[in-house]
């Protein structure tokens, strides 16, 4: 009986012993992460990856290939979705969380937030919460949040007799500086606003006090005052100050070249137009002008993580990187890579984390002194929102391109969006 346990005993310990190298070098569990806009984030992503991997080793990070627009990236999880091959983690912009967590796909993270006690002391405020949650539940976090700025040359503004150290704050100085430096000839231009998207469009609506629709989404809200005054500034941008009516990577470039006075764009162009200006010319940032000061309001922009895995092994390891992403460590090093603002309370207050990086790069300030004016960006109802953003793209091109009246387009632009709304 002694010996039979014995040899029992062996046994058991040699394949224990056999067992013990699997379980030490069990491959780890491996997750499919998506982003989108890579001249952005390419870089940030990289790091966070790499960061995260190698105080994690039970994780491995493999990206796909990056979408080239946040619409590209709604549309991808959109199709591959029908077949059950969406990522694992995707980076959605802001305003299509709607549409993905309507259809079912997102992972509510609330439960995983609450299992970790009081996210307040992680970092994340209601207001930041705020803007990952849609179709009634925590659909995802932010990662990178923008908000539209305005670009200087400093050196045209100077050639033009002008001040670039003193800030314009009204669309009448901004038109008429614009027409100043145009006025240089040359192929200069005063001014590039970034026409193309209905967010950018909404950073001129907003800022006028106007909505996209009303707060029960039943009527168009910019098809009143608001509207018109949003697009009767692009039309006077191009008739008065100058503007040309050129592609949105060809006005960056423009703009990157020493030959715009003043472009309008995200935030998230800081460190991209940092890199590629080359020393042409001595770059200033200034806050987005308002038309009405005091309703006036800036649409945020960009992007959040959506764990979308069905293996629940897989959706842990998604929502720890996520975690990871937007942790103070993960914020500090996105901004510091982009431009856009902190999504973590911790990692804005902390000097160990940001603090530092602001006092040496005041253009960088910009973005977070208009944060307490920002509002989500509008996702439209229904599954028709990538065809809505083309319609408002389209018609404001007509504005801009000087083949419609301000009244022309924007009736039709409420028409058609109307009609989008009413088939979904």
């Amino acid at each position: 009986m002694t010996a039979r346990l014995t040899r029992r005993t062996a046994l058991a310990a040699a394949a224990a012993t056999l067992a013990a190298p699997r379980l030490a070098f069990a491959a780890p569990v491996e997750i499919d992460v998506h982003y989108a806009m890579p001249a952005v984030y390419k870089d940030v992503m990289d790091r966070l990856a790499a960061d995260f991997m190698a105080a994690n080793a039970d994780i491995k990070v493999s990206y796909r290939q990056a979408s080239a627009s946040y619409d590209d990236g709604a549309q991808l999880v959109l199709r591959e979705a029908v077949t059950g091959r969406q990522p694992d983690l995707s980076f959605q912009g802001l305003n299509r969380l709607r549409v993905i967590a309507e259809r079912g796909l997102a992972v509510d993270l609330a439960p995983l937030l609450a299992a970790e006690g009081d996210v307040g002391k992680l970092g994340y405020t209601p207001e930041l919460l705020g803007l990952g949650k849609a179709g009634g539940v925590q659909a995802g976090l932010a990662f990178a949040t923008s908000n539209p700025i305005v670009f200087v040359n400093a050196d045209l503004f100077r050639r033009a007799g002008l001040d670039p150290d003193r800030k314009l704050t009204t669309w009448d100085e901004i038109i008429a500086a614009s027409k100043a430096i145009s006025a240089l000839g040359g192929g200069v231009h005063g001014s590039y606003y970034r026409w193309q998207g209905d967010w950018i469009y909404s950073a001129l609506l907003f800022g006028f006090g106007g909505r996209m629709m009303d707060e029960a989404e039943r009527e168009i809200g910019f098809a009143g005052p608001e509207g018109r005054a949003s697009l009767t500034v692009l039309d006077r941008l191009v008739k008065e100050g100058g503007m040309p009516a050129l592609s949105g990577e060809a006005g960056a470039q423009a703009f990157a070249a020493g030959r715009v006075g003043m472009y309008f764009w995200s935030t998230a162009f800081l460190r991209q137009a940092q890199r590629s200006l080359g020393g042409n010319f001595q770059l200033a940032t200034w806050e987005f002008p308002l038309g009405d000061r005091a309703r006036g309001r800036l649409p945020t922009g960009g992007a959040a993580g959506m764990v979308l895995a069905k293996d629940l092994a897989k959706r842990q390891a998604a929502y720890r990187f996520l975690r990871h992403c937007t942790s103070p460590e993960g914020t500090a090093v996105m901004v510091k890579g982009t431009g856009y603002v902190p999504v973590n309370q911790l990692a804005a207050d902390d000097p160990r984390h940001l603090g530092e990086f602001y006092r040496e790069n005041p253009l960088f300030m910009t973005g977070v002194r208009q944060m307490p004016i920002m509002v989500p960006w509008y996702a439209f109802p229904g599954s028709n929102g990538v065809r809505i953003t083309s319609v408002i793209t389209d018609n404001v091109s007509r504005v801009v391109e000087q083949k419609a009246s301000v009244d022309a387009a924007l009736a039709d632009m409420a028409r058609d969006v109307a009609r989008l709304l009413a088939r979904a």
